[in-house]
């Protein structure tokens, strides 16, 4: 087994800490081998960013994605640059309220930013996006990201983020796809 995942979308919308509680889950909760590495735009907030791990049941001998089979797009911009970098059957998800996919492109979509903002901090749209790819794609499991989250947040903010992350499993479980 060997995933390759990007999450993209601009500074800021928390792109990087996704790619890294994602990664601290498959890796350290459901013992997998996964390698993280990222990417900014030349602006720290409002550039394009993107979040890439490679992850597998044997050792990695290239840590980068070259051609993602899971693709997560938080920002059009992101969308436009790397969706022809996917596997033609990739697996598609985007938030709704700020991407909107090419004619006849196969998507899943949640309005994670919309989601987000309806629990009182638009900043956790990552992490409604997080649950919503655990659920569509089967790739994680509620409890490894629920421990990643745990592990990671501020106490201060670690109700909100877990909140979000089952808001965005029962949007993935609308879908009906994992």
């Amino acid at each position: 087994m060997r995933h390759e995942i990007r999450i993209s979308g601009f500074g800021g919308q928390g792109v990087v800490l996704a790619g890294y509680l994602l990664g601290k889950a498959l890796s350290l909760y459901l013992d997998l081998e996964a390698v993280m590495t990222q990417s900014y735009g030349p602006e720290a907030r409002g550039g394009a960013s993107s979040s890439n791990i490679v992850v597998a049941d044997h050792s990695i001998a290239y840590p980068f994605v070259q051609r993602a089979d899971i693709f997560v797009a938080l920002s059009q911009e992101g969308y436009t640059r790397y969706r022809d970098e996917t596997i033609p059957d990739a697996r598609v998800l985007i938030d709704s309220g700020l991407v909107t996919p090419r004619a006849g492109d196969s998507v899943l979509a949640v309005n994670a930013s919309e989601l987000a903002e309806g629990l009182g901090r638009r900043i956790v749209a990552n992490v409604v996006m997080l649950g919503f790819l655990c659920e569509t794609t089967g790739i994680v499991t509620f409890e490894a990201l629920e421990k990643a989250i745990q592990t990671t947040v501020k106490q201060s903010v670690l109700p909100l983020n877990l909140e979000a992350l089952r808001l965005g499993i029962s949007q993935g479980q609308l879908e009906g796809v994992a």
